[in-house]
């Protein structure tokens, strides 16, 4: 062997090890013998088959390629070579036998004859599957945390609202609103430690309970776990109770006790058992605050279940029971039970634009922000149809005399394009109120976008603008 070929064949070896230390395939395009070569590197990474295939045109490799890719990719690398003479590019492979998607990363470089004309292109591939399904669900989870953050500060501008309607001083505002964001705020670090897998009802009821009366109270039951939407309503609601219990209840003497107990039900859900003793003696309130309201409207809807409260004069007792629904296998990450905290407890009105003589649908699966809107569109002088939580109530709802709407863009995972499509082909004018960026609202109505956290003033106000512009 020569020493030119021997050279040769030693860079041919670097070349080799170095496309293999980079994963690379190689590839070329003899454009004079009508070939497509690709190497057994190229093989292994696409599934194609090793060595040469017969292509007559750009059409043959075009058909290599994902049909939704095609035009994108063609352009790009016409463009390339037309002006620098080599193109970069991201793509999909057609679909494999069984569906399968494969992802890559090309790089192709023109070669010349001497009259300039291109007789070949030749490059390498990269598989970027992993990194491009990696991406995706990157992309998908800051999106759900995106829409997550923005339904709690929604709710807790309701929360807000609804304390500040019913309370009479700043300080009582203060103190009423400071606990119950406080109690949102337990349940949510709960739920951040197990990745929002679930919070144990013990950590919850530790969280409220923990740090007052100590030796007063206690809490007893199985290991259950509960989901995110179900932590919040449930933490909620062993804040109010707590709340009443300090203020006129039975831990408002040293000689009272609470026992919070709760089992797993037949049904797969759990049922909480509150129970007072000791205390003064109870009457049946003649006042409804937001607490009761929210015990009583809220709390049972978001656990698929009911709140029953018994005023008994030995103590007020409280069954809560919760669908299966509400309920989550043990999360890889448990965290320890929470640090007790400061007990404290639990009420803007701005009159809306005039909505008197309209009927507005309010489609919105959270009931807390739901009866926000309620409270707000009923203000202005709206007639509220509904509130629908889930789907198959919005679409019952549509057979009904309605003027305008307002929409959530997701109901509980399903999205409301179908409210939205029944609404536009009645020519009933609607608006989103939605904790989804541009990506998950379904976009694509000529209706205006309200962003949560909002003011149900804005939600009426545009509403007030559909129904003046018709």
């Amino acid at each position: 062997m020569s020493e030119k070929a021997a050279g040769l064949n030693l860079d041919r070896k670097r070349l080799d090890l170095a496309l293999q230390a980079a994963r690379l395939g190689e590839f070329e395009w003899d454009i004079v013998r009508g070939v497509f070569i690709v190497s057994d590197r190229m093989a292994a990474i696409t599934g194609l088959p090793a060595g040469e295939m017969p292509v007559s045109g750009p059409q043959d490799i075009q058909d290599l390629v994902h049909p939704d890719d095609r035009e994108a990719l063609n352009s790009l690398i016409q463009d390339g070579l037309r002006t620098e003479g080599r193109y970069e590019a991201e793509y999909r492979l057609r679909p494999g036998p069984n569906g399968e998607i494969r992802w890559l990363r090309a790089a192709g470089i023109q070669v010349l004859d001497d009259a300039g004309k291109m007789i070949s292109i030749c490059g390498v591939i990269q598989n970027i599957t992993d990194s491009r399904v990696e991406e995706d669900h990157r992309r998908t989870l800051m999106a759900e945390v995106d829409h997550r953050v923005k339904n709690v500060l929604a709710a807790v501008q309701s929360l807000a609202y609804q304390t500040a309607k019913r309370t009479t001083s700043l300080d009582s505002f203060l103190s009423n609103f400071s606990g119950r964001l406080k109690s949102m705020g337990a349940a949510n670090e709960l739920l951040t430690a197990a990745r929002w897998r679930g919070a144990a009802i013990a950590h919850l009821t530790a969280a409220e309970l923990g740090g007052i009366a100590p030796g007063q109270t206690r809490w007893t039951g199985p290991e259950l776990f509960l989901t995110p939407r179900a932590a919040n309503a449930l933490s909620l609601a062993l804040h109010e109770l707590a709340t009443n219990a300090v203020k006129f209840g039975a831990l408002s003497t040293d000689a009272g006790r609470v026992d919070v107990r709760w089992t797993k039900t037949a049904g797969g859900g759990f049922e909480l058992n509150w129970n007072e003793s000791g205390g003064p003696p109870v009457g049946i309130p003649g006042h409804r605050g937001f607490g009761s309201t929210l015990l009583a409207q809220v709390t049972g809807r978001e656990l698929n279940g009911e709140v029953v409260p018994e005023f008994r004069a030995g103590g007020v007792r409280v069954r809560v029971t919760a669908g299966a629904q509400t309920l989550v296998e043990r999360p890889d990450n448990v965290p320890e039970a929470p640090a007790v905290r400061v007990f404290e407890t639990t009420q803007k009105t701005d009159r809306p634009t005039d909505l008197r003589g309209s009927r507005v649908l309010i489609v919105e699966d959270a009931v807390l922000l739901a009866l926000e809107l309620e409270t707000g569109l009923s203000d202005a002088g709206a007639e509220v149809v509904g509130p629908a939580y889930e789907l198959a109530e919005a679409m019952a709802l549509l057979d009904g005399h309605i003027d305008a709407a307002v929409l959530d863009a997701n109901l509980n995972g399903l999205s409301v394009h179908p409210v939205a499509e029944a609404l536009a082909a009645r020519g009933i004018p609607f608006v989103f109120a939605t904790g989804y960026g541009d990506t998950g609202a379904p976009l694509g109505f000529d209706a205006p976008i309200i962003r949560k956290p909002y003011d149900v003033t804005q939600v009426a106000a545009a509403v007030s603008a559909l129904l003046n512009a018709t």
